[in-house]
């Protein structure tokens, strides 16, 4: 049976404060245990509570941005996460003031892990969780930011499910599943900035083993399907500024068949490599043409490809890609 318990009678927390003793005096922790504990309360013990303009804030918090949509910003911040606004948090916190982010949510978990695990204290896991919201779904539930000595993802590839069926690519992601059952009875409103996940023993790792983190949730860009909302990955194609939001670069074939498609006048071809296309336009006014050469271009930019040729550029009539370097 699992159990969600909430951690309350914690005081407000400051910068300095000793938040595993509070967290440790509040909840009393048994081995096995998860304790999840609110971003905020972490970021307001770490001194990452600040004044000053939320934009300005915001700018130095991301990454890039992924979308933006009026006021609301979808970005990438410097920790990996696709957030909107950051993290960036004005709720619970006195007026004027913003809650950021933790620096490293992994090192704030596995600090809390060992401080409370000292001196024979229990060995628990810890996960670090902040609100996020889904692409295609409304509402936000509690993600995993930071963890240590919990199993985060639970891979089946290789085994069988219940009629025999190979697994490939179910993996669940433990972590984010414990944070939002914890939400349950944490919340915005409820004042209570942690709660135990009790009954999960077999997924807490022995004391010293802390796991790779919350930072494995986090997909690599390359592997990234959904990098740019859909008005911000057209601009970056046109103006080919910045490939990251793209993915990795599409195969070969791929990109010739794209572009076939695009520009069916003209004859697109692959090289013996693999790791060329060529494309042959035809004979054009300079005006259409021109068209041409840039919605193919732009095209091969949003498939991860680059012009080649010398000195980077393409013989006249012709166009030259090839996958642009990592």
């Amino acid at each position: 049976m699992i159990t969600v318990l909430p951690v309350t009678g914690v005081p407000e927390v400051g910068p300095g404060d000793d938040l595993p003793t509070l967290l440790a005096a509040a909840a009393a922790l048994r081995d096995g245990d998860v304790l999840v504990v609110t971003s905020k309360v972490v970021s307001k013990a770490e001194g990452r509570v600040v004044t000053g303009d939320k934009a300005e804030i915001l700018e130095r918090e991301a990454e890039r941005v992924v979308a933006r949509r009026g006021p609301t910003s979808i970005v990438r911040t410097r920790q990996g996460l696709v957030m909107a606004a950051a993290g960036i948090d004005a709720s619970n916190t006195a007026p004027g003031t913003l809650v950021l982010l933790p620096t490293d949510p992994d090192a704030s978990a596995r600090h809390l892990r060992e401080a409370i695990g000292e001196s024979g204290g229990p060995n628990v896991g810890v996960l670090v969780s902040d609100t996020s919201g889904r692409a295609w779904r409304t509402g936000q539930t509690d993600i995993a930011v930071g963890a240590a000595g919990v199993v985060v993802l639970d891979d089946h590839a290789g085994r069988d499910d219940g009629y025999g069926n190979l697994l490939a690519v179910t993996a669940p992601a433990v972590a984010d599943e414990i944070t939002a059952a914890a939400d349950l009875v944490t919340g915005k409103l409820s004042r209570s900035p942690a709660a135990v996940v009790r009954g999960l023993d077999g997924l807490v790792l022995p004391r010293g083993r802390h796991g790779p983190g919350a930072a494995a949730l986090v997909r690599p860009e390359t592997q990234d399907m959904f990098g740019l909302g859909s008005r911000e990955a057209v601009v970056e194609a046109l103006l080919r500024r910045d490939g990251r939001g793209f993915g990795g670069p599409a195969d070969a074939y791929a990109v010739a068949e794209t572009l076939s498609r695009v520009a069916p006048e003209a004859t697109v071809s692959v090289d013996a490599d693999g790791d060329r296309v060529e494309v042959a336009l035809p004979a054009l006014g300079d005006r259409a043409q021109g068209v041409m050469e840039e919605r193919t271009a732009a095209l091969a930019f949003a498939l991860g490809w680059r012009p080649h040729g010398p000195h980077g550029e393409s013989a006249a009539g012709r166009l030259g890609f090839a996958p642009a370097a990592p």
